[in-house]
């Protein structure tokens, strides 16, 4: 094939060519006008790293030098589609050396796509004591890109773009969804050990990392385990200011080291790309000092808790700037569009449940063991155990769906609810208590249940939806084989899981 005259890897035979952003008309006037301060910005940055949000939820990126990103700001680069084809554990998932059944030519071969940074995620990383490196060390930049085919049409494949269509839709209307991030999480100290690179490969994925609890935990909110992991903690909160993350708490959780950190309201799209900074920036800061952070749902370390993602949600009408939930001052009240909005929440849980719970793991937290876990498709106000609680307030007025796990991929668990949502806006039925599919119990019943679902196709597209469900069901066989090889106890987390997830996550 021969070298397009836009790639970072071609020569010069293309000067005076339209750049591949100008080619095919791929940003608006805001990323125009991003490109020209990013641009301004590259002299004071010696590397940038250019990254996209995989299926899995996972952060994949190149690394290149501040002069050679001057080009692949506006002309994009090349990046292999393998993220596409592994599961979790790196199997291959998705055929690439024959038709591959997901009506996408180009991964054939495994062929490359062309990510094009959006300006507008442009982010000097800063330097917060005591993450500090030497003055030496190269300043870095991360930005994230979109996925697009050779002939500048998006990638059926890309994430970052079921999202972008949900807020079209809801733009549409003259509407805006708001979305709260609230992530637990489980910080560890390293205890040194093995890589976990011995049995790795294809498939099968080598030891989990060696750590020890932080502290006993099972004391909710108490100040003096929040102190025993605040020299990580604190430093966490001054870089995820120093980023322009819309902090609000860091608390300590029940578990042994279990944090639960918390955002303000942001559109929907600026809260999925902060997910991705942020559980891609505390993994490497908390390594860097030899601490390790998980967002797996339930390692497998002794008296460790369930951890969840909880997500606040609401809608904004742009033509009065008010909230579409809200429905005065009294409490427990919620507008007739709030109870339709979650009216279609919970009419689509269970087979949109994959995209919030994508694991194997995940479902663990599912079980009525666990109290404050949803266990049942249902809502109340202010109420922990339901699936959907609903906060009151006036202009506060809003929703919190209790079902997602904090390693989801933000951009289709985000999506997916404001997809759901907005069906039942559209529809305008009034959540009635009325009985709903159950939710799964397992990955496997969550693959079975989105297979069939056709609003998942609606939201995905098809290319997509048989993506994630090949991913799945790869996921799924290794660990039913897994079982079906060691038998291990019931109920139990397994050694599989945690090697599978404790690391990656």
């Amino acid at each position: 094939m021969t070298s397009r005259p836009w790639s970072v890897h071609g020569d010069e035979s293309g000067v005076g060519r339209p750049s591949f952003v100008a080619e095919f008309g791929l940003w608006d006037d805001r990323q125009a006008a991003a490109a020209e301060h990013v641009e301004a910005e590259l002299d004071e940055v010696d590397l940038v790293r250019v990254v996209f949000c995989d299926p899995h939820g996972l952060a994949r990126s190149k690394t290149v030098p501040a002069n050679i990103f001057r080009s692949v700001l506006r002309n994009g680069m090349d990046f292999s589609a393998g993220p596409f084809l592994f599961d979790t554990g790196h199997a291959v998932a998705v055929d690439f050396l024959a038709d591959s059944g997901l009506g996408v030519g180009e991964l054939l071969g495994a062929g490359d796509f062309v990510l094009v940074p959006d300006p507008r995620t442009f982010q000097v990383l800063p330097r917060t004591e005591p993450w500090a490196e030497p003055r030496t060390a190269p300043r870095t930049a991360w930005v994230l890109g979109n996925e697009f085919l050779r002939d500048g049409s998006p990638h059926p494949l890309a994430c970052r773009d079921v999202l972008r269509r949900v807020c079209a839709e809801y733009a549409k209307r003259d509407l805006a969804p708001v979305i709260g991030l609230e992530i637990e999480w489980y910080l560890t100290r390293l205890t040194g050990g093995p890589p976990g690179n011995a049995g790795n490969g294809f498939g099968l994925q080598g030891a989990a990392p060696a750590v020890e609890a932080m502290n006993p935990g099972y004391q909710f909110n108490l100040d003096s385990y929040y102190d025993s992991v605040a020299e990580v903690a604190d430093p966490l909160a001054a870089m995820l200011l120093a980023l322009g993350l819309p902090l609000r708490t860091i608390e300590h959780e029940s578990g042994p080291g279990q944090l639960e950190t918390t955002f303000g309201p942001m559109l929907a799209m600026d809260a999925a790309d902060a997910m991705l900074l942020f559980r891609t920036q505390v993994k490497q800061a908390c390594r860097r000092r030899g601490f390790h952070a998980s967002f797996m749902t339930l390692p497998r370390l002794e008296s460790f808790d369930p951890s969840g993602w909880h997500l606040h949600q609401s809608v904004t009408s742009t033509k009065t700037n008010t909230n579409l939930f809200a429905a005065g001052s009294a409490q427990d009240t919620i507008s007739p569009d709030g109870e339709a909005y979650v009216e279609g929440l919970l009419s689509r849980a269970r087979e949109l449940c994959l995209l919030s719970v994508p694991t194997v793991n995940g479902y663990r937290r599912l079980d009525p063991q666990f109290t404050l876990s949803p266990t049942s498709v249902n809502w109340r106000f202010e109420d922990r155990s339901a699936m959907v609680r609903v906060l009151s307030g006036d202009s506060s007025t809003h929703v919190e769906n209790r079902i997602g796990e904090p390693c989801a991929n933000p951009y289709l668990a985000i999506a997916s609810q404001l997809h759901a949502g907005l069906e039942g806006l559209i529809a305008d039925a009034p959540a009635n208590g009325t009985a709903y599919p159950a939710l799964p119990r397992s990955l496997r019943e969550a693959v079975d249940a989105f297979g069939e679902s056709s609003s998942a196709t609606e939201l995905l597209g098809t290319p997509l939806k048989t993506c994630l469900m090949k991913l799945k069901e790869c996921e799924a066989s290794r660990f039913d084989a897994w079982c079906a090889a060691e038998r291990p106890a019931g109920g139990e987390v397994t050694e599989w899981e945690h090697r599978e997830y404790f690391g990656v996550f």
